[in-house]
């Protein structure tokens, strides 16, 4: 399906890439994005990435609207080839179960599987971010193994804490902040998944590959040490493509 280009309002322009979640069309919202904030057009103010768009924002006093319409016409055209699994990866450490992961048990219940074993096949997973929402930096996770898929609490929690991970229904995602949520809580990273004062301020962002690897109470508690004296650095490396 060809990407369409639509207005959505005064100060925003909607490219639509089709109506599929897959890492092709999601592959061609993140080269856009690239491609305009490498190299971003006079009154441009913000990039929205979704699973399948791009909301490009902008100030209409400035912009130049018909210069703009070429220009993302432009980039289309151009050829684009999926990474497959090749492009930019994050190592987040997680300490699974008890008190940071109390669904761990019934997740486990529900696939049939022991926790070590679902505590496995999330980590293993190839776990791609199509898209942040729902509050700052929240990752949208997709590729998880299936075995995994567990349904939404029926009654979500009023209070969830920052920075824990999880799954709902067939995705993974984390909790960047504390807020309300109905998915279930398996584990949680021993930094900030949202900053502002750092930088990038969200460790998870769309386009990302994402390795969850588990740790130690003390390997957890160490890292929070490491945190504080300024010693820790978020592990970002290049993936390798699949041939």
């Amino acid at each position: 399906m060809e990407a369409k280009i639509l207005p959505a309002g005064e100060t925003c322009l909607f490219v639509d890439f089709g109506e599929v979640i897959d890492l092709a069309v999601n592959g061609r919202v993140q080269s856009l994005a690239r491609a305009l904030d490498e190299n971003p057009f006079r009154g441009m103010r913000e990039l929205v990435p979704t699973y399948r768009s791009l909301s490009i924002y902008f100030d209409p006093l400035t912009v130049d609207l018909p210069a703009l319409r070429e220009r993302l016409e432009s980039e289309l055209a151009k050829p684009f080839a999926a990474e497959r699994a090749g492009g930019r990866e994050v190592r987040v450490p997680v300490l699974f179960g008890g008190e940071s992961g109390p669904d761990l048990g019934e997740v486990a219940a529900h696939t049939g599987l022991t926790e070590k074993e679902v505590v496995k096949r999330y980590c293993d997973s190839p776990l791609y971010c199509y898209m942040n929402g729902f509050t700052p930096g929240f990752p949208y996770l997709g590729g998880m193994d299936p075995a995994l898929t567990t349904p939404r609490l029926k009654t979500p929690r009023e209070l969830i804490p920052a920075n824990s991970v999880a799954i709902g229904g067939a995705q993974a995602g984390a909790y960047s902040i504390a807020s309300p949520g109905g998915w279930r809580i398996i584990g949680r990273v021993p930094y900030d998944l949202y900053d502002p004062r750092r930088d990038p301020a969200v460790a998870i962002t769309s386009g990302l590959w994402v390795k969850f690897y588990p740790v130690t109470a003390a390997r957890y508690a160490e890292i929070q040490e490491q945190i504080k004296s300024g010693e820790y650095r978020i592990e970002y490396a290049e993936r390798e493509a699949s041939a």
